[in-house]
């Protein structure tokens, strides 16, 4: 005799597959949206694992920045598993973070996204360019390092806007108890 998962956790298990589905049809997207064309594009993938990373443990979290940062290195031909490791990191970090500190809000996002993006961009400027001491290398991070970082900064808002409605839809509603409930309310 096969005993059935209830309806609820039937709802659960398909909501879940659903919205791990639809963020990794949007990594992809965004993969390709990196390769093609010039190098001045934002780094849509580091505003993306990051909102994961806010909703989620950080298991998926660490994934998915493995992920993306994998994805990066290929698409900027960077060394492999550069990105990988920081936005690893970064995504751990912020997972934590985000379960013990702060909520899910858009300024609180947007700041945390811009912090990474900025980090990344230097961490690239500083590795890649600044290492070999070429000629006016500063002209390099004004003019290019900080422009990527700032339509980086500037996707993040729309990153932010279909992620959250992904969630409203597909994100499992949480149940409290009524010890939890009674300690959030005396926040």
């Amino acid at each position: 005799m096969i005993i059935k998962p209830s309806r609820e956790k039937r709802i659960l298990y398909i909501k879940t597959s659903l919205r791990w589905l639809m963020y990794y049809v949007m990594i992809f997207s965004e993969f390709i949206f990196m390769a093609s064309g010039t190098w001045r594009k934002p780094l849509m993938l580091i505003p993306t694992a990051l909102y994961i990373a806010v909703n989620n443990n950080i298991y998926a979290s660490a994934v998915t920045g493995a992920i993306c940062g994998f994805l990066i290195d290929v698409s900027c031909d960077k060394l492999f598993g550069y990105n990988a490791v920081l936005l690893t990191v970064s995504c751990m970090m912020i997972s934590l973070l985000f379960e013990f500190y702060l909520r899910d809000k858009f300024v609180s996002f947007l700041f945390i996204s811009a912090v990474v993006s900025y980090i990344q961009c230097w961490l690239d400027y500083k590795f890649y360019y600044e290492i070999w001491n070429y000629d006016n290398i500063k002209m390099l991070f004004t003019e290019h390092t900080l422009k990527i970082w700032a339509y980086t900064v500037i996707s993040s808002v729309f990153v932010y806007l279909v992620l959250k409605i992904i969630n409203h839809f597909l994100m499992p509603e949480t149940h409290f108890t009524i010890e939890e409930t009674i300690r959030n309310e005396q926040r």
